[in-house]
This record gives structure tokens, C-alpha cells and sequence, in this order.
């Protein structure tokens, strides 16, 4: 089994946090709550992304 990488999972779930936002705003009616949680989410994405492009050239993954 490989080794978890922590740092995956953390951007996992804050991802998962930002699309549950997302709904949540949606029910109270909110539209900058909205977008401020796609905002976020397309950043933390942004983020793991990255990340994982820094680790692939590290050899690391």
C-alpha cells in the first residue's frame, strides 16, 4: 500500500467543504455566498493542482 499524501486529502476536503457551501448558500438565497464559495473552490482546485505538478517534476509522486 503507498504512503497517503496528507496534503491531497486536506485539499480534498476543503474542496468538499466549498461544494457543500455552494449548496448551502443556495438554499438561503445568498449569491454572494455563492460565488464566493466558487471562488474558493476553483482556488483550492487551483492548489492541488499545482501541487501535484510540483510533486510529478520532484519525482515525488
Amino acid at each position: 500500500m503507498k504512503n497517503i499524501k496528507w496534503v491531497f486529502v486536506l485539499y480534498a476536503m476543503l474542496a468538499t467543504f466549498s461544494i457543500m457551501a455552494i449548496g448551502i448558500f443556495i438554499g438561503e438565497g445568498s449569491a454572494i455566498g455563492v460565488i464566493g464559495s466558487i471562488v474558493a473552490l476553483v482556488a483550492i482546485m487551483g492548489f492541488g493542482f499545482t501541487t501535484k505538478k510540483k510533486m510529478r517534476e520532484k519525482n515525488q509522486l
